[in-house]
């Protein structure tokens, strides 16, 4: 999911800040599903391209969730649920286990640290949180070339038209 311009770069900063360096190689994102087959690509952004018609789903952070070696921003929505359930009833037969369990919605801001070390982090920013809403912008996908990522295609909410897909990785 794309996030708007400024939740993305707020969440980005915030991942820039806490993710060790070495380890951060994408941008902020919300994940719906890690693997889809190739072969699945069409359908799927049929699929994204029909729910992108419709209204930006309403969504907020509402609290923060311990990775164990890192920090996650949650994300309440219930239009959201209802994309990835859509999406995850039609692909079922070809769903891995890792997106076969509960979609937990959230935004990464911090994993591969030492346990220690997000722990401090967690208790921080648990210390100054207050919900907030969340701008979700549209729908994208990617393919996973063994490393790199490459842009598949992106629709913006609202009318389902396409959309520049911003690059998933870090420049270096």
């Amino acid at each position: 999911m794309l996030l708007g311009d400024a939740d993305f770069a707020w969440a980005d900063g915030l991942r820039r800040t806490h993710f060790p360096p070495e380890r951060n190689v994408l941008r902020a994102h919300l994940t719906l599903f890690h693997h889809l087959p190739p072969s699945s690509e069409g359908e799927l952004l049929g699929r994204l391209r029909a729910a992108a018609h419709e209204a930006p789903p309403p969504a907020m952070i509402d609290g923060l969730m311990s990775l164990g070696y890192g920090v996650a921003y949650r994300v309440r929505s219930d239009a959201l649920c209802q994309i990835r359930a859509d999406i995850a009833e039609a692909f079922a037969a070809m769903l891995i286990p890792q997106d076969q369990a509960v979609w937990r919605p959230h935004i990464t801001i911090q994993n591969k640290a030492k346990p220690a070390i997000a722990r401090a982090l967690l208790a921080a920013l648990s210390a100054e949180f207050k919900p907030r809403p969340l701008v979700i912008a549209g729908l994208a996908a990617w393919h996973y070339r063994g490393g790199p990522w490459s842009p598949i295609a992106a629709y913006r909410f609202g009318g389902g038209r396409a959309m520049k897909v911003p690059p998933p990785l870090i420049a270096s």
